[in-house]
């Protein structure tokens, strides 16, 4: 009788067994498929997605005289085609800076440059100089979204598959069965795609360019990384917001090297030779660079514009900073508040440079550019994000958290541009993919503060859009819904830093204890 019973409750008790497994022998099983077929499923998928955002309006979509961002980018492809390389920066009859001047680094003129070639070979109108200003046809249109399709392809997807392939090697079967799911999460980032395939830009470049980098130190191929991210600091200068741990990390290595000096030696004649090919047309004077640097710097906008969820934006409402500062003195404190906000990171990173706490100190700087430097737009909360995603699978809470209110920070301006429907589309195809079976350790169900945190930022950021969407202000204070939802963000934004902040240095006390113990060995 006894046997009999083992006999049935064998299989009863295997049954449970393996639905209580499902999900993680689910998502190993398509991980043992070959690398290359599941990234090219993903990659199928989320160019889909970017295909049908792509079908939306875009920034400044016929609202002359100065339209918006499409425009911008596609005057760049104009004046970058039709004169000479060395007046792409200044001001004249033939390219006033004041209708979008280049305001971006070398890089960004060359891509547009081949772009503009592309535009010229299908549809030369637009980009005639002068008569295509405002220029809105169809095919037009079409190739200007393809130009976005084609840098993401090229550039930001190969990026992510170096990534994940150097961030899993090593790593036992069961450990890679989030990786299918954690590429997902980087290649369908809404934030990245809205503002990109949506709003119209190509932080694609830049954020695959460093995404790149990235991988290669993590890989120990620190002199390929230093040239990858000088090639990101060139297309767009934003990407400063990732040197301070890239200089942190690289330079605590160094010091724990046996010829330190050598190895920094070697760091900065990488990085000045990449700099130097880049601005190789502007180096025949001071005058021609300084041309370029007074572009990429646009101190006469003021410390902040719109409504940005950053610390000078959010204290305007008590402290009017434009009135009681003098501009010089703004980015003196701007300087200051960046710097002294990202130190502690970085100590971290030279103390004790890890794979792991390079990733954090990533996050912790760029949010510390984003929350405390100057001239910050929205948009620029994609900095951010990108590392987060990179540490989605160990702190997915924090990813989460992120990506809900970075997509909250940017609502009023995709409103702008007509991009409700998308917006929400692709929002809700976040949230199902997030919570598809993964191998993620969510500590928010761990940790009851993270879940009441949690559902209080959603509850709040569910009111916000709806009142946003559905009532309207009163006259006297006609931004009163973007600057509440400013404040909101802001503050969300101030807790992933201190926790980002807290994690970080937790390696550090980490690293310490197993080095302790292996010197009493």
């Amino acid at each position: 009788m006894e046997e009999k019973r083992k006999k049935k409750s064998g299989p009863i008790k295997s049954a449970i067994e393996s639905e209580s497994d499902v999900d993680t022998k689910l998502w190993s099983f398509i991980t043992t498929r070959s690398t290359k077929s599941w990234f090219l499923c993903i990659s199928l998928f989320a160019l889909l997605i970017r295909l049908a955002v792509a079908l939306h309006p875009y920034s400044g979509a016929n609202t002359p005289p100065k339209f918006g961002d499409f425009e911008a980018q596609r005057h760049w492809m104009e004046i970058t085609l039709n004169l000479p390389v060395k007046e792409w920066y200044r001001n004249s009859t033939a390219n006033d800076l004041s209708y979008w001047g280049l305001d971006y680094p070398p890089l960004t003129a060359y891509q547009s440059y081949f772009h503009g070639i592309l535009l010229k070979l299908f549809d030369p109108a637009s980009v005639s100089l002068f008569a295509s200003r405002g220029y809105e046809s169809y095919l037009g249109k079409l190739l200007m979204r393809w130009t976005v399709l084609m840098s993401d392809l090229m550039i930001f997807f190969p990026a992510v598959l170096y990534f994940v392939t150097v961030y899993y090697s090593g790593k036992s079967t069961k450990d890679k069965s989030g990786m299918v799911w954690h590429t997902t999460m980087i290649l369908l980032n809404p934030c990245l795609i809205l503002i990109d395939h949506g709003h119209f830009q190509y932080n694609c470049i830049s954020l695959g360019l460093t995404t790149a980098a990235v991988a290669a130190i993590l890989s120990d191929r620190d002199l390929v990384g230093s040239m990858l991210f000088s090639l990101a600091l060139n297309h767009k200068q934003m990407s400063a917001y990732y040197a301070p741990a890239f200089f942190a990390y690289l330079l605590g290595k160094c010091l724990r090297n046996k010829n330190p000096i050598i190895d920094v030696l070697k760091l900065g004649l990488v990085v000045l030779g990449t700099f130097a090919v880049v601005w190789w047309p502007y180096l025949y004077s001071m005058d021609a660079s300084l041309e370029v640097l007074f572009r990429l710097a646009p101190f006469e906008r003021g410390i902040y514009e719109d409504y940005v969820a950053n610390f000078w934006c959010t204290t305007s409402v008590v402290l009017k900073w434009k009135r009681l500062f003098t501009t010089q003195s703004l980015k003196l404190l701007s300087l200051a508040a960046t710097v002294s906000t990202c130190l502690p990171s970085m100590v971290q990173l030279i103390w004790s440079p890890t794979k792991h706490g390079f990733i954090h100190g990533l996050l912790n700087c760029s949010f510390s550019f984003y929350l405390f430097s100057f001239q910050v737009h929205e948009k620029s909360i994609l900095l951010p994000l990108l590392p987060a995603s990179f540490l989605a699978l160990d702190e997915p809470f924090v990813f989460e958290w992120l990506i809900y209110n970075a997509l909250l920070s940017m609502f009023p301006l995709l409103r702008r541009d007509k991009l409700v429907l998308a917006y929400t589309a692709i929002y809700g195809l976040f949230i199902l993919l997030y919570h598809a079976p993964s191998g993620k350790k969510d500590t928010s169900k761990t940790n009851r503060f993270f879940s009441i945190l949690k559902l209080f930022a959603l509850a709040c950021s569910l009111f916000l859009h709806v009142i946003y969407m559905t009532i309207t202000p009163p006259d006297k204070y006609p931004y009163l819904v973007e600057a509440i939802i400013m404040i909101f963000c802001f503050s969300q934004f101030v807790l992933v830093l201190i926790y980002s902040n807290r994690k970080q240095w937790a390696l550090f006390n980490t690293s310490t204890q197993v080095d302790t113990k292996k010197k009493s060995l």
